[in-house]
């Protein structure tokens, strides 16, 4: 499975001990992140990480786009609902896309959670049947 992964500046450090609590998980599925997420999870675990533009430089807008084109499994993107984003049209871009494409989405770390246990016991395999 693909999966995006994107964190607010007062969200990556929970990003990076989400993916050191779940590496052995992740490590079987194919990850994209924007830019700075994406080499905070590389530097605590050592997993591939592709990496977009930082969010705000246009990150946000590829991982759409992937979404788009249905390359995108599922997204886990913890976010800072306390601080305005500058950048906050393609945020809100990204749960649109996922709504309209059926892309599961986690928002906070008990979604994302609930979302990682569900991909490891297989209950997102239906996801395959969209790529046909």
């Amino acid at each position: 499975m693909n999966i995006g992964m994107i964190a607010h500046d007062a969200k990556k450090k929970l990003m990076q001990n989400f993916c050191i609590a779940y590496r052995g998980i992740l490590s079987k599925n194919t990850l994209y992140a924007t830019g700075t997420t994406g080499r905070l999870i590389e530097e605590v675990t050592n997993l591939n990480v592709h990496k977009y533009l930082a969010g705000h430089l246009g990150g946000e807008q590829q991982l759409g786009s992937q979404i788009e084109h249905n390359q995108i499994d599922m997204v886990i993107f913890l976010r800072d609902p306390l601080t305005k984003k500058s950048h906050e049209p393609d945020v809100n871009n990204i749960f649109q896309l996922c709504d309209k494409h059926n892309i599961p989405l986690a928002t906070n770390l008990a979604t994302a959670e609930l979302l990682i246990k569900a991909l490891d016991r297989g209950d997102l395999d239906w996801r395959e049947l969209y790529k046909v």
